[in-house]
């Protein structure tokens, strides 16, 4: 405690010491601030409203003006939009304007706004040095232009208008089947662009100038085409003849056109031959193409393999339709002989086609082909099926019975069969759509697609493009007894023209012949393939039926066609389920490729349609 004490005795106090010239100092300043705000707001205030003194537009004192007298003193001062003068000359012409008319006008408003808002910046630094500079050295601002060069593009346009001509070549004219030739005209056209590219400057100057109009002259290219009027009268002069040469039977008759429809095709055009530009004269290319487009179509005749059945017993090939030979109207090359002849004054011209002959023709031997042999067969039952099915299933197979397939093709089943059509013997049938049974026409393609896919299955062909039903459908699983066969589940392919298609590769150095055989009384399609084995076997499993889901409950439908109490069923439920094929191709005993078949069945319910009224039963 006394130590505290003591400490406290001997502390020594702190002073501020304040002297009467700071006291004095402090006041000063505080005085010259309320001064100077005082000053700067009495300032404000005699200036409310009006420009700030020093301040100028070019030579123009603005000093102390609202911005209506500013307006009007800038109007009256910056006028040489109004008393400006451009003079453009051509030759001896010109044409005066004011830079007014070429669009050049003073921004008043926006140049008396600009000055008036000098010193009347947010940033009071800003505000205070404006201020400051205007007294002592004074602001002067250049004024505002606006230009607006559509105007004096339009005015150059108007005088171009006067002074532009077009190009006018030599030509030859026909009128009536008579043949008039046109002189030719030096072409002129004013440059607007390249006028008016002094302009602005002349504005930034505020100069009256004369500006001469850029002319551009395009001569023309022909001068004589005294020639080339000749040519044309001599090809009015006879009718002209176009033929087919070595005509077969069933081909059109000559045509023949007379001078007035000629002249009505008669062109002449501009080239650049061997001593400058020239008219060529001939038939016009797009009429001769019309007329030679629809006359093609009666010629055309597309080049067809020969089809044969390949004899089991002579081991022999046997022609069973004829090939033929291509031949097909070649358009541009007919136009350029047809054109050609004309102009050495002929009036018979023959058309110009072209031949291909097809890859196999009917003396062709098994041998060169390397058809020797039955590599794979195969057939499908369709018992049950109605008289229209059937005749969809022979009508599809017709398409492939002795057709051809090239070593190393891709074959696609839709690109080889006709429309399924009511037109190429096709009837309405059942068919799969939109997850529906219904009826449509060629119901039954499909037992054809599932038996060339097998056939190339058991083949041991790659398969490229396969599709499975959309659920189990027992045509494809009879056996020939007539009984369903589950393990045939998996092994169905459908084809809808041209969405959905089968494409197997005929992967061997032969080629391979198909036949197909219907039987109507024993329900039965074979597909063959005929070729030369290349050793190759195949062994194939399946998993059989997986994971089966059964069909839903049936689903009844009211049909207005139907009478009361009358029930009709239109589609039948089938059981859902997985099933994966594997296949194993060897050749010569050694693996040649494995692939598998992947096939999901939807469980399908029965659907039956009823008359208005109808009672439906419990079950």
């Amino acid at each position: 405690m006394d130590n505290q004490a003591t400490r406290r005795r001997h502390a020594k106090p702190i002073f501020i010491y304040v002297s009467q010239t700071a006291i004095s100092v402090f006041a000063g300043f505080a005085l010259f601030v309320a001064v100077l705000i005082t000053a700067l707001i009495g300032f404000n205030l005699e200036y409310s409203g009006r420009i700030y003194p020093g301040i100028r537009l070019t030579d123009v004192d603005l000093s102390g003006k609202t911005q209506e007298e500013a307006y009007a003193l800038v109007q009256a001062n910056f006028n040489y939009p109004q008393d400006g003068l451009i003079i453009f000359q051509e030759a001896d012409k010109v044409w005066a304007a004011k830079p007014a008319e070429l669009g050049l006008t003073i921004d008043a408003r926006t140049s008396v706004l600009a000055a008036y808002n000098i010193g009347r910046e947010v940033n009071l630094v800003a505000r205070l040095f404006n201020h400051a500079k205007a007294y002592f050295n004074g602001f002067n601002l250049a004024p505002i232009y606006v230009y607006d060069q559509r105007e004096s593009q339009a005015f150059v346009g108007d005088i171009a208008a006067t002074i532009d001509r077009p190009t006018i070549e030599a030509e030859l004219k026909i009128v009536g089947i008579e043949v008039v030739a046109v002189p030719g005209q030096v072409g002129r056209e004013v440059d607007v662009e390249k006028t008016l590219e002094p302009l602005e400057e002349h504005f930034r100057n505020q100069t009256n100038n004369i500006l001469p109009l850029i002319v551009k002259e395009t001569p023309p290219e022909i001068l004589d085409a005294s020639e080339q009027a000749k040519i044309a009268r001599n090809i009015l002069s006879a009718p002209l003849t176009i033929r087919i040469p070595n005509p077969i039977e069933g081909d059109p008759e000559p045509w023949v056109f007379e001078p007035e429809a000629i002249a009505s095709m008669l062109t002449i055009e501009r080239r650049n031959g061997d001593n400058g530009h020239e008219y060529q004269v001939g038939l016009q290319a797009e009429g001769l193409r019309g007329f030679l487009e629809s006359a093609a179509i009666d010629m055309e005749q597309t080049p067809a393999n020969a089809r044969f059945i390949f004899n089991d017993d002579t081991r022999k090939l046997e022609v069973i339709q004829a090939a033929k030979i291509g031949r097909s109207l070649n358009v541009d090359a007919t136009i350029q002989e047809i054109n050609q002849k004309v102009g050495q004054a002929e009036h018979v011209v023959d058309m110009v086609l072209d031949y291909v002959n097809p890859a196999i023709t009917d003396d062709m031997s098994g041998e060169q082909l390397g058809i020797t042999e039955l590599v794979s067969a195969e057939t499908s039952y369709f018992y049950g099926s109605s008289a229209a099915r059937i005749q969809n299933i022979q009508a599809a197979a017709s398409n492939f019975h002795g057709l051809l397939i090239p070593p190393g093709e891709t074959f696609s089943m839709a690109a080889n069969m006709d429309d399924v059509s009511l037109d190429n013997g096709y009837a309405e049938a059942l068919i799969i759509y939109g997850n529906r049974t219904i009826k449509g026409v060629g119901g039954g393609v499909c037992q054809v697609s599932t038996t060339l896919f097998r056939t190339a299955f058991f083949g041991g062909l790659p398969i490229v493009e396969r599709h499975p039903h959309a659920y189990r459908v027992s045509y494809y699983e009879l056996s020939a007894a007539g009984n369903v066969n589950s393990n045939l589940a998996g092994l169905d392919a459908t084809v809808y023209v041209p969405v959905v298609d089968l494409k197997f590769i005929n992967d061997t150095p032969y080629w391979l012949l198909m036949e197909t055989y219907l039987n109507p009384t024993a329900r039965s399609l074979t597909w063959k393939f005929y070729s030369t084995s290349d050793g190759r076997s195949v062994d194939w499993e399946t998993t059989g039926l997986r994971n089966k889901q059964e069909p839903p409950e049936p689903l009844y439908q009211e049909n207005t066609d139907l009478e009361k109490g009358e029930i009709k069923q239109v589609d039948w439920a089938a059981e859902g389920a997985d099933v994966t094929v594997y296949r194993t191709v060897y050749r010569y005993d050694e693996v040649y490729f494995r692939d598998e078949f992947n096939t999901y069945y939807m469980p399908w319910r029965a659907v039956y349609e009823y008359g208005p009224g109808t009672k439906l039963p419990k079950d």
